[in-house]
């Protein structure tokens, strides 16, 4: 059983938030994890095909964000994406279904998956 954890959710609007995480629906379903500085300027990378767009991505839109989380630091924005890509795909879409159910933007200590 996957059971979803929400400690002290209160999410910090957090406008010093250098860094984001991001995960992105596939058309196919597959779920895409990655990081950035401007999640409106990388999400348009993605669908556009743009050079600096991930390989991944190419030629399986349209493609949905489904996540977003302010994260302080590049570092600790990568650690957190480590975190969510050993995930299960299940422990994902519970991820997914909390922060879409509560409507808002997270920050990495609102969320743990189990």
């Amino acid at each position: 059983m996957i059971t979803l954890k929400v400690l002290n959710f209160m999410p910090k609007n957090n406008a010093n938030a250098g860094w984001y995480l991001y995960i992105i629906r596939c058309a196919n379903s597959h779920l895409y994890t990655g990081i950035t500085t401007d999640i409106a300027r990388r999400f348009a990378e993605h669908q556009t095909g743009s050079p600096k767009a991930a390989k991944y991505l190419k030629g399986k839109g349209p493609l949905t964000l489904v996540y977003q989380e302010s994260l302080a630091d590049r570092s600790e924005a990568s650690k957190r994406e480590s975190a969510i890509k050993k995930l299960s795909r299940q422990q994902k879409l519970v991820l997914i279904e909390q922060h879409q159910r509560l409507g808002r933007h997270s920050t990495s200590d609102n969320m743990l998956v189990e």
